[in-house]
């Protein structure tokens, strides 16, 4: 910000030469206020106060959430309300210890204990000549420790950091961008992880076939059990395996036969399982072969404003790994509507813990049913955003919107 000029007001003529003490320290004042500026703007990364709150707010209950996973337990009945107090914040202090390493748990609990002694010191003399010693301050110290703590915290957090990006880079190269252009079908997804990667997958193509005429289009939308890392190596293992299974003439059932098998030899006998929905589409026909694997049931809207779920399959994908697969079978006619989504969607909460649900989904869907996919997906989203408002969003949220011309 410019420093402004100094504008005299009195009148002209000879006059005693004001003082330039205050003037020095306003022709100052805009740079400091400047540097100050610049500085909060920084640290901020220019939010306002209300939003800096409302941050602060998500992230006291998201690591409220993380630690009470390690303690919660039933509170014995007629105790006090002091000894449940007393319970639960020990409780909390060992789960925070825990997650720390040995010696770092010694340098918190050295760093606690020296916050709390007094500082030692010493007084010789009288009067005016009274003079202080002071021969160990234990604030300080135990203050250097509890920041040298933190230090090695956000050291850990910036390396974790810095490779959670480089896996959602990853991640991003094995979802297709923008959707493929399909003879009579506008599409439109989205996905939004819970955390920095997602367990969540989407997909469309166009399968190998040895004629023009017998090329099929997939869709895939699948939710792997879990969040975080975990799920996202898991989810690029059944990218892999679609991508590598459904480049051989097969049928759809044989397809999802397959990956099952292939999921039950790397799913801890069935603890990573993964829900699926996989669909081929034939562009002459419009006809549509599916299977749900345990996903949340897609909805049909029809031109006449009629829904179907689309529910004939069978359980997740890596469960059972000699299960039987039902496949479905739908024709599409022109201004129909295909939503695929994730439980990540409808499950969304709020402050009051209220699920969004399909209604709400399914209303949005009703009410704009004459517009353009994208169109469709961003209101979609609006409206979960409007319904979750600051509450933290708890699970991955993915859905891809089909609509036959």
């Amino acid at each position: 910000m410019p420093s402004q000029p100094n504008v005299s007001s009195g009148p002209a003529g000879p006059q005693a030469p004001p003082s330039r003490t205050p003037q020095a320290g306003n022709s100052h004042r805009p740079k400091v206020v400047s540097n100050f500026d610049r500085f909060w703007a920084r640290v901020t990364e220019g939010r306002e106060l209300s939003e800096l709150w409302s941050q602060f707010r998500r992230d006291a209950q998201t690591g409220y959430q993380f630690y009470q996973k390690d303690f919660r337990a039933d509170e014995p009945p007629g105790q006090p309300k002091w000894k449940q107090f007393v319970d639960k914040a020990k409780a909390l202090m060992w789960a925070l210890l825990e997650k720390l390493t040995p010696a770092r748990r010694v340098l918190l609990l050295v760093g606690v204990v020296l916050l709390i002694l007094p500082s030692g010191g010493a007084h010789f003399g009288s009067g005016h000549h009274e003079f202080e010693f002071s021969t160990f301050n234990f604030q300080f110290w135990g203050g250097l420790a509890l920041f040298i703590l933190l230090m090695l915290e956000i050291a850990d957090r910036v390396v974790m950091k810095r490779d959670l990006e480089i896996a959602r880079d990853i991640q991003s190269w094995l979802l297709p961008a923008t959707p493929p252009l399909i003879p009579g079908l506008t599409i439109a997804f989205a996905t939004r992880p819970a955390n920095t990667v997602a367990g969540d997958y989407y997909d469309v193509f166009v399968r190998a076939a040895t004629s023009p005429e017998e090329q099929k289009v997939l869709f895939a939308v699948a939710d792997v059990a879990g969040k975080s890392i975990p799920a996202a190596l898991l989810m690029a293992t059944f990218q892999a395996s679609l991508k590598t299974l459904s480049s051989t003439p097969c049928s759809l059932k044989e397809l999802v036969a397959a990956m099952n098998r292939y999921a039950c030899s790397n799913s801890q006998s069935g603890l990573r399982f993964t829900t699926a929905f996989l669909a081929e589409f034939d562009p002459g026909t419009r006809e549509m072969n599916y299977i749900n694997a345990g996903h949340n049931n897609p909805m049909v809207r029809r031109s006449s404003g009629a829904v179907e779920r689309l529910d004939h399959g069978g359980v997740p994908i890596g469960i059972q790994q000699d299960a039987n697969y039902d496949e479905g079978a739908i024709t599409l006619a022109s201004g129909d509507w295909l939503v695929i989504f994730t439980d990540g969607l409808v499950e969304a909460v709020n402050q009051f813990a209220e699920e969004y649900g399909e209604t709400r989904l399914l209303a949005v869907l009703q009410t704009n049913a004459g517009i353009a996919p994208d169109l469709m997906l961003q209101r979609m989203i609006a409206e979960v955003n409007m319904f979750v408002g600051s509450t933290p969003q708890h699970d991955d949220i993915t859905c891809m919107l089909i609509k036959v011309e």
